[in-house]
């Protein structure tokens, strides 16, 4: 069996479609999927589902780079630490995040503008080590301060995932030394994704997670179209290839990881 240990279902294209997402996951033996919370605008709608689905489980926290997406005069709630541990504080939810650093769109903008989005993540740190629940960590053009940061704060007592990893072996390798575990999206089957394909070959099998990301990110042959739970098979499929190792050896050793991580949710 294999699980989506990431992906964004409460989106209005898929949440629209969600019954028959949900039968697609089980005709591929994705027994377990992971909603994951942008906003706390969003939050709501992710704990929704959570609380109506047996096998569908809520994270809570704030994309580094949320803002990007809100429409133009709208704002978005910050998240403080105290609304952090109130929203964290119900059983379907499991996780703190996503949270992490991106620097990406950074625009008229510089790094030393970004205090900000580092505090935030800070919160969510100290979030996840007050509650116990792992943080799910994005990181885009920024590994060398979302590495820093997560040493600073001690985040190898929280635990938690590179989510959709698309850094360096010496990126992945920093984070596994913290204890985090690394999650490969449908990235890692893009014919131009060599190098991180490289360091798929390298990550220890019990340290390996898979995620789809979805509604982005869907993997070959499902390039370009709207991306699913049910399409982490293929993630799994492809990384048997790679590695030359049986599918059903990926698919328990990265479905047992994620049990392992998110420990409050029962097998």
């Amino acid at each position: 069996m294999f699980v989506d240990s990431h992906c964004h279902i409460n989106f209005p294209d898929l949440r629209a479609r969600l019954p028959e997402l949900l039968t697609r996951m089980r005709e591929n033996r994705v027994t377990h999927a992971l909603c994951i919370s942008v906003t706390l605008e969003d939050f709501p709608s992710v704990l929704e589902i959570a609380e109506q689905e047996p096998n569908v489980y809520a994270t809570v926290g704030v994309h580094p780079d949320a803002e990007a997406d809100v429409e133009e005069g709208r704002s978005i709630e910050e998240p403080t630490l105290e609304r952090l541990l109130t929203l964290a504080d119900h059983p379907r939810v499991v996780g703190i995040g996503e949270t992490g650093l991106d620097y990406y769109r950074l625009g008229d903008r510089t790094v030393a503008d970004m205090e900000w989005q580092r505090d935030r993540f800070r919160t969510h740190i100290r979030a996840s080590k007050q509650t116990g629940k792992p943080l799910v960590i994005h990181t885009r053009s920024s590994a060398d301060d979302t590495l820093a940061i997560m040493r600073e704060e001690g985040a190898e007592a929280a635990r938690g995932v590179m989510h959709c990893f698309t850094e360096t072996w010496d990126v992945a390798k920093a984070a596994l030394d913290l204890g985090f575990y690394i999650s490969f999206s449908g990235i890692v089957t893009f014919k131009n994704a060599v190098d991180l394909q490289e360091t798929a070959r390298k990550v220890p099998l019990d340290r390996m997670l898979i995620e789809t990301d979805s509604p982005y990110l869907a993997p070959v042959p499902f390039r370009g179209k709207t991306n699913e739970p049910a399409y982490v098979r293929h993630v799994g499929e492809f990384l048997a290839t790679l590695r030359g190792e049986p599918l059903e050896r990926i698919a328990s050793a990265t479905t047992e990881n994620f049990f392992n991580l998110f420990n409050a949710i029962p097998r």
